[in-house]
């Protein structure tokens, strides 16, 4: 059993929450990078996107917003590198595997946040209208498109 003279010992490391900011934390700048009425999308009609920050194709830390039209499909391919979703408006309908299968398929609103590890196989769908969903992760990227095999 903790007696209470533990106990409030114990919390002595949750007594500095919140932490205070040191000199050099405070002299960090934050920067709008983009208004929302300012975003603007670029690419065939399926799938549009924009890069936010950084650069995907080099190493470092990306942001970048794909718009998927109503109705397109992204094959099964894999990312090099572990990246992170949110789902900002529309429904993603999301799969896991080499070959795409809709019975795999679940529906993602909204709101949802999830994480791809790298070289995982996955397929996506615009099925019900169009999605618009941010990505970041830590360049560079790219997409390797899964070649189904020949029957």
């Amino acid at each position: 059993m903790i007696r209470r003279r533990e106990f409030i010992a114990g919390l002595g490391s949750a007594a500095a929450w919140p932490p205070t900011l040191d000199a050099s934390a405070q002299n960090v700048e934050t920067r709008v990078l983009r208004l929302p009425q300012d975003i603007t999308f670029a690419g065939p009609e399926t799938v549009q996107t924009t890069v936010l920050y950084g650069d995907p194709k080099r190493p470092g830390m990306y942001v970048y917003r794909a718009k998927l039209a109503l109705g397109s499909k992204n094959v099964p391919h894999w990312h090099p590198e572990e990246r992170t979703v949110v789902i900002l408006s529309g429904t993603l309908y999301y799969g896991l595997g080499e070959l795409w299968d809709e019975s795999k398929l679940i529906a993602f609103p909204a709101g949802t946040f999830f994480s791809e590890p790298p070289k995982l196989p996955h397929f996506a769908w615009a099925k019900d209208g169009d999605v618009i969903l941010q990505v970041t992760g830590t360049g560079p990227t790219g997409t390797t498109q899964i070649t189904p095999p020949t029957p």
